[in-house]
């Protein structure tokens, strides 16, 4: 290879080096992900997890049933006064 090559790539390893050393110093906190099987109960945990249903006020529920009684009686009324 050429000084040039040689010289480029000492360049690009050089800088390398250096965003490894700044990557570490950003995420030397963190460990890194641990290889291998989970243990059981971690696994336990992530199926039997079920994200909570939100539930309605039986005033909501009273009201959405009053609405839909009057858009079923409108329906009813709109289907005699056009047969």
């Amino acid at each position: 290879m050429s000084e040039f090559m040689q010289g480029a790539i000492a360049a690009i390893d050089a800088e390398i080096a250096k965003l490894q050393k700044a990557r570490a110093l950003l995420f030397g906190a963190v460990e890194p992900k641990k290889r291998g099987r989970r243990a059981k109960k971690a696994v336990a945990a992530l199926v039997e997890t079920k994200p909570k249903r939100r539930s309605l006020s039986p005033e909501v529920k009273k009201r959405m049933a009053e609405g839909q009684k009057r858009r079923w009686a409108a329906a009813k009324k709109s289907a005699k006064s056009g047969a």
